[in-house]
């Protein structure tokens, strides 16, 4: 793939104005999908399971297989466009999208157009420095997820070069809410972070809904990123780029960025921007063509007949209405201050997308200090470095248990992130780990008196500085200690247990 020509981040802010959009997709973690009873693999039960193991004729498409609406989805797609803030639709109709589905057998999506079940509502977000934006919603409508293709035989697991493509229906038909902004002016020099701010707030919002696990990773939340410039002090919107299935914050944010530095390169230099979906590339940090974007006349839409419109009781909407948790914006403030976080350590926590996991954490019995160090340090070097989420790594309730080894004194803090390395890497429970790789402390004072009296009988001019009130030279003895004891030694403990020997 041929590298595209970027301009300046800064110079295209210069001459250009971004628009934002954005299209994220949640899958919605009913027990089964959304028209038939086959099971949802997006529910944790479920997830895993072999190919093509979670289908039901209308799944697969089969004639006569006729299609009826999961009340669950419908309920979670409620709950979630009122917590967007959006009026809930007193009759939404299903449509037919017809499109080249490979992989869902009926060749065309059951999906919602002209009357979606949630529409005009707002987000707020807030980006690093503790800025507001309101994102504006147009809608949010319910539909089905297509299947998944392996493609095979092909160097890169493209369909480009593949000798032939493998599908699994397994996601066909998962329930989805798709949601749509209008689109987003004023981000400026700050666009890349607004997108990743957003994508952040939808995931807050779903997982205190409790609608959907919104893996990234998983495919459970992904967003469809569309950007669009504008030459500075025209009205006329540009042309726009769709880049598809981003499946990570920190992807967002930088397939933003990229686009706007790709746009600003073709549009400076006399260029058109042609309407497509992109493809993101993690590994590459660019998009590259994907297919001419249609609009919706294209799809051609018609009403979905073999469903009846979803008329939900108006005392149904109040009683969703009355269960939604806090907004994201005040359960971060709230947070904030109940864990006693300083701005720039919250700021830590929020940038990195990580304060479901926090509290996650801090629930599951660590300190929201000791959650904090865990989640922005250590588990977050190892997601950057091997290119994922954090949250993708290790469940809060295990970071938690980790930390309760320390507090317990079974490990050092050097000791606990050999464990966590041991627990992602999927050698079990920390304690487990401990066990396997008998990492405990050693905490019996005979032992750890034989290696002192050892380490003092090597090195007598250290002994007799210490004997002369020089405890500073302690540290050579106790670096002797720490290492004949392979690290597994308090060495608060070991330095008192030297300065008793030394002066025995």
């Amino acid at each position: 793939m041929a590298k595209a020509a970027l301009m300046d981040f800064d110079e295209a802010l210069e001459l250009f104005e971004p628009v934002l959009g954005f299209e994220v997709h949640v899958e919605l973690n009913t027990q089964t999908k959304m028209f038939s009873s086959a099971g949802n693999p997006a529910h944790e039960s479920y997830h895993g399971a072999a190919p093509n193991t979670l289908v039901a004729p209308v799944d697969m498409g089969l004639p006569g297989a006729l299609p009826v609406v999961n009340e669950v989805a419908v309920r979670h797609s409620i709950s979630l466009g009122l917590a967007l803030g959006c009026s809930i639709a007193p009759s939404s109709r299903f449509a037919r999208k017809n499109y080249f589905y490979p992989d869902l057998g009926k060749n065309y999506q059951i999906s919602q157009y002209d009357e979606p079940i949630a529409f005009d509502g707002q987000v707020e977000i807030e980006l690093g420095d503790g800025t507001r934006m309101t994102v504006p919603i147009e809608r949010a409508h319910m539909e089905e997820d297509a299947g998944k293709l392996t493609h095979m035989g092909g160097a890169a697991g493209r369909i480009q070069g593949a000798e032939y493509s493998l599908v699994d229906y397994n996601r066909a038909g998962v329930p989805l809410v798709e949601i749509v902004t209008r689109p987003i002016f004023g981000a400026e020099h700050r666009a890349p972070e607004v997108a990743k701010a957003y994508v952040a707030t939808i995931r807050d919002i779903v997982l205190s809904l409790g609608i959907s696990e919104a893996r990234l990773e998983r495919g459970n939340l992904r967003c469809d990123a569309n950007v669009s410039l504008r030459p500075r002090g025209q009205e006329k919107l540009g042309t726009r780029t769709e880049t598809k299935n981003v499946n990570s914050m920190r992807s967002v944010e930088r397939a933003v960025r990229y686009e706007i530095q790709r746009q600003a390169a073709i549009l400076a230099s006399g260029g058109t921007i042609v309407q497509e979906t992109r493809h993101w590339h993690e590994d590459t940090g660019r998009t590259s063509p994907g297919r001419p974007k249609s609009d919706a006349d294209d799809y051609r839409y018609f009403p979905e007949p073999d469903l009846l419109p979803v008329v939900p009781d108006p005392s149904l909407i109040e009683e969703l209405r009355a269960e939604l948790p806090e907004a994201p914006a005040a359960r971060r403030r709230r947070l904030k201050a109940d864990w006693g976080f300083t701005d720039l350590e919250f700021q830590d926590v929020a940038n990195g997308g990580l304060v479901a996991e926090v509290e996650a954490t801090v629930t599951a019995g660590a300190s929201p200090a000791a959650a904090r160090k865990w989640w922005t340090g250590e588990i977050s070097r190892i997601a950057n470095a091997r290119g994922v989420e954090p949250s993708s790594l290790i469940e809060p309730g295990s970071v938690a248990a980790l930390q309760q080894l320390i507090d317990a004194g079974t490990l050092t803090d050097k000791l606990a992130r050999q464990v966590l390395e041991g627990v992602i890497d999927g050698e079990g429970t920390p304690q487990q780990v401990v066990d396997a790789r008998g990492l405990a402390v050693v905490s019996d004072d005979g032992a750890l008196i034989a290696a002192i009296d050892e380490a003092l009988a090597a090195q007598p001019d250290v002994l007799a500085k210490i004997r002369d009130g020089k405890v500073q030279a302690a540290g050579a003895v106790i670096g002797a200690v720490m290492k004949a004891m392979r690290g597994q030694a308090d060495a608060a403990r070991v330095r008192e247990l030297v300065l008793e020997r030394a002066s025995a």
